[in-house]
């Protein structure tokens, strides 16, 4: 098989008859001589320019699909243009162009030369629009009727009329040209340019007119403004406007007027007739400030400077209180310049003074004049008469003497204590709109008896001398009065009906909340507070103080209880036994009963719950509610008290600390014995429905 496999390979080609057994017989070969003659090129002409010109058409079409044409539209259309690239082709109005930098320069005639470099980008078509820049032109200006005008451009003086080929940037400019007395020109103007000249000619008008004066007599002098323009007859020129003009002439009265006047408008002002000057009279007399009148017209007083027509009499008369009139005459010539001198004569009366204490002194108008008592003699008319005392208050009138008449004068000086205590007001009215009334209390014993009925054993007899006067209000703080200070506070309701109308008493608040309020009233009036205050709390009070407070217990018990003999204190507000009278307060009654335990039989006040404040009739010293109502704070702690026989305490104030405050008075929910007294005491430290508070204050 292999056999067959190699002979299939290598058929005979000539003979099919060879058998395939036949041997393969080797053919001889012979090696290539290195002799043998090489390939050979030639280069002929025609190979060389047909190579160039492939080369150049290959270029050439690179050139044509790469370049961009570009048209340069340049302003004016006679422009040189030149394309500074080798490789830029013009066709047409275009340029075929690469990419990139193209430097140009343009030149025209009557414009700047214009070098540049253009940037060809990758459009493929391309516009560049160029506006050459014109040469400067000429410009010659003249003002046709006058020279020296003053020429702007544009804001930047250049020059004066005439002007005469002045250099100027093509394009438009704001030019003006003034000149004093001239209405200024001004106008837009269009330079061409490209050094050509231009002419402007302008007529300046006459910012002015003609006024003509004439005067009788002739040559007076005429200014305008303050300005000397010349003598009448005159014809001046007046510049366009409102003016003061004046004509003088010696001897004669001044003409003034005003006029308007429109530029080259003349006009001529109407004849004017001088008049002669008036003379000038200087006034004087003693004493001065007398009254004149001219003629029975009154002029000023004395030293006085007036005018008179010349060449007439004139009747002048001189007036001053205590003094006689004083007439005289006088004639003056135009212009002149004369004096009057006048003593008056004095209309004296004798007054007789008396004064105590004896050795005051006397000052009139403000000079001494000795010792008080004497007689002296006084001017007839309104003097201003002083007496004066060291320690006294300084007695002050105007006075005036009566000719003809015996007068006296008594003045008895007051000392300046009796003026402080007359100037002390007996009621005030403060901040929050309470009427006070001025108290001057003196000694009296506080407490009740052991034997009296109803008596506590802190109800200890006690002598108390109050050496200060003070103010108290009237009626207790009501609630709109509170609101001022805390609007928010409510004094609550009892059995269903509110305790918070305007003029309840304000009730459920602390001692300290009461307190508070005293420092606040004393705050709106400017006076020092009484209470020391920190962190919203009392922690001491200023004795000294005429700030507002509550009263203190024993200045409450002198206003409640003391009605003129300060031996003899009420027992109860309305005197000495019960049962009350109808309708003398606030108390337990009746209609109160449902709810509260001891009432007074028979009686009914008609509220339950705290009255209006002043519902009922005041006590024998002015105040109200005292007892019934609400019953009130005062200023003092609760303590311990001295004991009869013991020393008078002076103002006192109370126990210097403890935990409760006192409280004094009726109320609404009191109907005992013990508690209707005036000199039942209360305590506490917490708000309650029936105690409110009253305030006062020192004097000084």
């Amino acid at each position: 098989m292999a056999e067959e496999n190699n002979n299939s390979h290598f058929p005979s080609p000539d003979n099919e008859n060879v058998g395939i057994n036949d041997p393969i017989t080797p053919i001889e070969f012979t090696p290539v001589d290195g002799s043998a003659k090489k390939l050979s090129f030639s280069f002929s002409p025609i190979k060389i320019i047909l190579s160039l010109v492939l080369v150049l058409f290959a270029g050439a079409a690179w050139f044509v699909l790469s370049a961009r044409s570009v048209y340069l539209d340049v302003t004016p259309g006679t422009s040189l243009v030149n394309v500074n690239h080798p490789l830029a082709i013009k066709i047409g109005p275009r340029y075929l162009v690469l990419e990139g930098a193209l430097p140009i320069t343009v030149a025209a005639q009557g414009y700047y030369d214009l070098e540049s470099s253009l940037t060809v980008t990758t459009e493929q078509s391309q516009t560049f629009v160029i506006d050459m820049l014109p040469l400067p032109g000429f410009l010659t200006i003249s003002s046709e009727n006058v020279t020296g005008a003053t020429v702007t451009i544009d804001g930047e003086l250049v020059g004066l009329t005439p002007l005469t080929d002045f250099k100027i940037d093509a394009g438009e400019h704001e030019l003006a040209i003034t000149l004093e007395r001239y209405e200024p020109f001004q106008t837009t103007i269009d330079i061409e340019g490209r050094q050509t000249s231009q002419r402007l000619d302008v007529k300046l008008l006459p910012a002015w007119a003609q006024v003509s004066f004439s005067t009788s007599p002739a040559g007076a002098m005429v200014t305008v403004n303050g300005v000397n323009q010349g003598a009448t007859p005159l014809i001046a020129e007046i510049l366009e406007g409102e003016h003061e003009i004046l004509v003088k002439l010696a001897a004669h009265k001044a003409w003034t007027e005003y006029i308007s006047v429109t530029a080259r408008q003349d006009m001529t002002i109407p004849p004017i007739a001088l008049e002669q000057a008036d003379g000038l009279v200087l006034l004087q007399s003693s004493p001065t400030n007398a009254n004149v009148t001219v003629d029975g017209v009154f002029q000023g007083q004395t030293p006085l400077e007036i005018t008179v027509p010349p060449g007439v009499s004139h009747v002048l008369s001189f007036f001053l209180n205590g003094y006689e009139e004083t007439r005289r005459s006088i004639t003056t010539r135009p212009e002149e310049e004369a004096s009057l001198n006048v003593d008056l004569s004095p209309i004296l009366s004798l007054v007789e003074i008396s004064v105590f204490p004896e050795d005051a002194q006397l000052f009139l108008n403000g000079e001494s004049q000795g010792n008080a008592n004497q007689t002296i003699e006084l001017l007839a008319a309104s003097q201003m008469l002083e007496i004066r005392r060291e320690g006294y208050v300084t007695f002050e009138t105007e006075f005036v003497s009566r000719p003809g008449l015996a007068q006296k004068l008594e003045v008895t000086l007051k000392t300046l204590e009796q003026q402080r205590i007359d100037s002390i007001k007996p009621f005030i009215t403060n901040a929050s709109g309470q009427s006070m009334k001025l108290v001057y209390p003196d000694g009296f014993q506080m407490g009740a008896s052991r034997r009296e009925p109803g008596r506590q054993a802190n109800e200890i007899l006690r002598n108390v001398s109050l050496t200060r006067p003070y103010y108290l209000s009237l009626m207790e703080v009501n609630n709109a009065q509170f609101a001022m200070f805390d609007s928010e506070h409510s004094s609550g309701v009892v059995e269903g009906r509110t305790l918070s109308n305007n003029n309840q008493p304000v009730v459920q608040l602390t001692w300290d909340n009461a307190a508070l309020f005293c420092n606040w009233l004393s705050e709106q009036e400017n006076l020092p507070p009484f209470y020391t205050v920190e962190n919203d709390m009392v922690t001491g009070f200023n004795p000294d103080s005429t700030g507002y407070r509550m009263p203190t217990e024993s200045e409450w018990a002198w206003a409640a209880r003391v009605e003129g003999d300060p031996t003899s204190l009420l027992k109860f507000p309305w005197g000495p036994e019960l049962p009350p009278p109808a309708n003398q307060g606030n108390y337990a009654d009746i209609s109160a009963g449902v709810f509260l335990g001891r009432i007074i039989a028979n009686y009914n006040d008609g509220y339950l719950g705290s009255a209006p404040i002043g519902s009922f009739p005041p006590n024998g010293n002015g105040f109200f509610d005292m007892g019934g109502n609400v019953a009130e704070w005062v200023h003092d702690y609760y303590g311990s008290s001295g004991q009869i026989g013991s020393a008078v305490e002076i103002d006192p104030m109370g126990p210097t600390e403890g935990t409760y405050h006192v409280i004094r008075g009726s109320g609404w929910g009191h109907g005992t014995v013990t508690e209707l007294r005036l000199s039942f005491r209360d305590y506490n430290n917490e708000p309650r429905d029936d105690v409110g508070f009253r305030v006062a204050r020192y004097l000084e």
